[in-house]
């Protein structure tokens, strides 16, 4: 009785490691292996993180996540002092949660998320109020003159997850005569380069138009750069 129970420990305990050794060969190797190749294979860009290069080939970021394009602090210690946007380059979409760029590889993420507040939210109606007012400001020229009713609803508002890595079209060109003031470049390049970079509705209905901001400023650093 005893060497039979002995006997059925033993096999049950060979056929469980040779169990977890099949499974851990199939699922841990096997199966991972074929899904990176695959991947590789058929998706490069999007399995290696959607990638964006400038034109010397270094990776400047990816293009599914936000990053703003903010002047230095005049005091990198002082977590009060409100940022300043670099006019040089095309702004994104207003948001907490996007990483920081001057079209480089050294930008970091903080946090994902919407601010959370009802439109008749006092805070909420200030912060647009402000972004607006800002919007309007910076990107008024001696030649080119905003309107608050040209300003469109994603140069003021930040997207629900805070990450969004697109602008309208119709806020990107609010912002052409300011880009090409700010670099000294003439006004129908830097319109080239947001026509260039417009991405239309998925097969014509799905979706919304829209700019990939760092595609869009890691071309105008190129243009820039000549």
């Amino acid at each position: 009785m005893t060497n039979t129970s002995v006997s059925n420990t033993v096999r049950l305990f060979g056929a469980g490691l040779r169990a977890l050794l099949v499974l851990t060969l199939v699922c841990g190797v096997i199966y991972p292996l074929a899904v990176t190749g695959i991947a590789q294979t058929l998706f490069n860009d999007k399995a290696n993180g959607s990638e964006i290069k400038d034109k010397s080939g270094q990776v400047v970021g990816s293009s599914l996540i936000g990053q703003t394009y903010n002047l230095p602090k005049n005091d990198p210690n002082d977590a009060e002092e409100a940022a300043r946007p670099d006019l040089k380059w095309f702004q994104p979409r207003p948001s907490n949660g996007l990483g920081s760029n001057s079209v480089n590889t050294q930008y970091s993420l903080i946090l994902s998320g919407a601010t959370n507040r009802s439109g008749d939210n006092e805070d909420l109606i200030k912060w647009v109020t402000d972004a607006k007012a800002a919007v309007v400001k910076d990107n008024s020229t001696a030649s080119y003159k905003v309107k608050p009713a040209d300003v469109p609803a994603d140069a003021v508002t930040s997207s629900g997850s805070g990450l969004d890595p697109d602008i309208s079209p119709a806020y990107a060109k609010l912002q052409i005569h300011r880009v090409a003031e700010e670099n000294d470049l003439p006004v129908k390049d830097v319109e080239g380069l947001v026509a260039d970079h417009t991405t239309d509705r998925l097969l014509g209905f799905m979706g919304e138009p829209r700019v990939n901001v760092l595609e869009l400023n890691t071309a105008l650093r190129d243009l820039i750069q000549g």
